[in-house]
């Protein structure tokens, strides 16, 4: 009797044809775990509508609405054995045929469930990608977009693109980067500071003065060719105020605050203090950042589900290694459990990173998988960037020298890993593109900013360096956004400097771009720096030292950060060192044959791997 109808529905009389605006996502693939998929369909009257289709594998198993009449959601089941391949989606209403569209279930790319996310073997290069390389000047102006090309402002658009990182790839790949982070590439149709990707008008389109799709997918493939991953910045906490659902919106609850502009506290701790206000915690997690960008509300379950299966979207259809997750604390906490459990069900040696802007371990920590949380939260995501370490380290190379401050706070903040499921995939960055440039912050001066480098890229975490650091890129101390995210030099035709061929470059740089290769370079092929355990000594006169190690290896580090030259006695450190051992200095090559001491010259480092 179904094959009947079913067969009845698609000879139905067809009627004034209905065009679908949007219907999301667009294609699927045969062969996900999570056997549910959900269309949202958007066209005009198109709520009354009922849904026929006819392939193995594949049967409709409800429709849902929403306030607004031009939206219908399709509940879909595919079974485990569909096969790849393109079906009718047939929509009738009163016994006509009103609309017609062909869906896609395309085959996964082989072993795709057990891709390898990013790891401690890697290190993240951070990318702006309009401030990086113009690699194609045609998609500087598009039409029907509001923002065009204006490089002589901090805040406008400059033109870097897809094609500008793709051809870039074979330098990061010999500074020794094997993840790239860029930020959102995803459209961002806004009259203003669009460049940075953080304010969503399409969640499933790449924005087209960066690049197509294609392109984006083509980048992650040659990319993979030199042995680089790539992870992708995803949004779920909010939109643009261009976005197209804000021409049409599903239902007033879509949005947090009805649509109307709260903003956030920013009170991230209510999250999870037991003495918090309500009106607080509501205001932290449903408030907007600006009113151009409004705050989703995840509880909603069928948004909750749109979000949810954009991400595994991007994943598989990018190939990608990894995710970075913005302002991750201020969505529903909830949703963020269900959106992190099925990313990894789905990809169980993936990784996500999160963004919890906090100097407080404990506030980090809450988010990361494997937390026993008092309030018994649970998440899925595995990382978080590790921003309690990066202020510790910051301190650490500008204060001087006392009981309670300078290299102290390092050892201090390394000590609370304890509080952390898993502390050595926490990701450890020297700055990002919402900080100003370490460089800057450490006052120029070169010492400490190796002794930055050196523990970046030796410590028990996953490094992250933002474009530029390696040429040592300036900007203000305090924050300016413009001018922390300048243009990469030699990312445009006629730049005088150019730090991909070196040319233009001052001795400085040269020296600074050296030194990260050359750390970078060595950890890359260096287990013990991976994978390998800490140990750690408590200052002494403005000397910090450390190891890391792995059955008989070892590598050492010594910070001297005083203005006097130190003799450290190494029978302190005799619980792992051996007695009058021999180096190898790692940036030098020189051999060194200790004798019960160390000499470290004035505001020295040395990076030693025992021989």
């Amino acid at each position: 009797m179904k094959a009947v109808l079913l067969s009845l529905a698609l000879l139905a009389p067809v009627a004034q044809a209905t065009t679908i605006q949007h219907l999301e996502p667009a294609f699927w693939w045969a062969g996900m775990k999570e056997p549910k998929l959900q269309l949202m369909v958007h066209a005009k009257d198109i709520q009354q509508a009922q849904v026929q289709l006819n392939y193995p594998g594949v049967k409709v198993t409800g429709l849902q609405k929403v306030e607004n009449p031009n939206y219908l959601f399709v509940d879909l089941e595919l079974s485990p054995d569909v096969k790849p391949g393109r079906f009718e989606l047939v929509f009738t209403q009163d016994g006509e045929i009103i609309a017609r569209h062909h869906y896609s279930l395309l085959a996964r790319q082989p072993g795709s469930a057990q891709r390898q996310g990013f790891s401690q073997k890697d290190l993240i290069y951070l990318i702006t990608p309009d401030r990086f390389v113009n690699g194609d000047s045609a998609n500087d102006e598009v039409k029907g977009l509001s923002e065009g090309l204006n490089r002589a402002s901090p805040g406008g658009r400059h033109g870097g693109d897809i094609a500008g990182m793709q051809q870039a790839l074979p330098y990061l790949q010999q500074l020794g980067v094997t993840q790239i982070w860029p930020q959102p590439l995803t459209e961002n149709n806004s009259p203003a500071y669009s460049y940075h990707g953080y304010a969503a008008t399409d969640l499933y389109k790449i924005d087209p003065r960066f690049g197509s799709n294609s392109d984006y997918k083509n980048f992650v493939a040659e990319a993979k060719k030199l042995g680089i991953g790539v992870i992708q910045d995803i949004v779920v906490n909010h939109i643009g105020s261009n976005h197209w659902w804000l021409k049409d919106l599903p239902e007033k609850s879509w949005l947090n605050y009805d649509a109307s502009f709260h903003p956030t506290n920013h009170a991230r701790t209510t999250v999870q203090d037991p003495y918090a206000a309500k009106v607080d915690a509501k205001a932290f997690v449903d408030g907007w950042f600006v009113d151009t960008m409004p705050d989703l509300n995840q509880r909603h379950p069928l948004l909750a589900t749109y979000l949810i299966q954009n991400s595994v979207w991007w994943v598989e259809y990018a190939n990608l290694s990894g995710i970075r997750e913005d302002t991750y604390s201020y969505a529903d906490k909830n949703f963020l459990t269900a959106w992190s459990k099925r990313l990894m069900s789905e990809y169980p040696n993936f990784n996500i990173v999160g963004e919890e802007w906090s100097a407080n371990p404990v506030v980090v920590s809450y988010w990361q998988r494997g937390k026993q949380n008092s309030d018994g939260y649970q998440s899925f995501t595995p990382s978080m960037m590790d921003f309690p370490l990066y202020y510790a380290l910051l301190a650490a190379l500008t204060e001087e020298e006392a009981w309670d401050k300078g290299w102290v706070k390092l050892y201090e903040a390394l000590g609370n890993d304890v509080i952390y499921p898993d502390p050595t995939n926490l990701v450890l960055f020297e700055g990002n593109h919402d900080t100003a440039r370490i460089f800057s912050l450490l006052n120029e001066d070169r010492d400490l900013y190796q002794m930055a480098m050196i523990y970046l890229l030796t410590a028990p975490r996953i490094p992250q360096l933002y474009y530029g650091t390696e040429i040592l890129k300036q900007s203000p101390k305090q924050r300016d956004d413009g001018l922390v995210r300048s243009d990469f030099p030699g990312g445009w035709p006629g730049d005088t400097v150019n730090a991909f061929s070196g040319q233009g470059l001052s001795k400085a740089q040269l020296q600074a771009q050296h030194l990260v290769r050359t750390l970078a370079n060595y950890r890359k092929t260096n287990t013990v720096l991976q994978q390998g355990k800490m140990k750690h000594f408590s200052p002494v006169h403005g000397v910090y030292s450390y190891a890391r190690y792995q059955g008989s290896r070892q590598v050492w580090v010594f910070f001297n950060k005083s203005t006097e030259a130190r003799t450290v006695d190494l029978n302190r450190y005799l619980e792992l060192m051996p007695a009058n051992a021999r180096f190898k200095e790692v940036l030098t090559g020189q051999t060194i044959s200790t004798k019960g001491t160390l000499e470290l010259p004035a505001r020295s480092s040395l990076l030693l791997e025992l021989q």
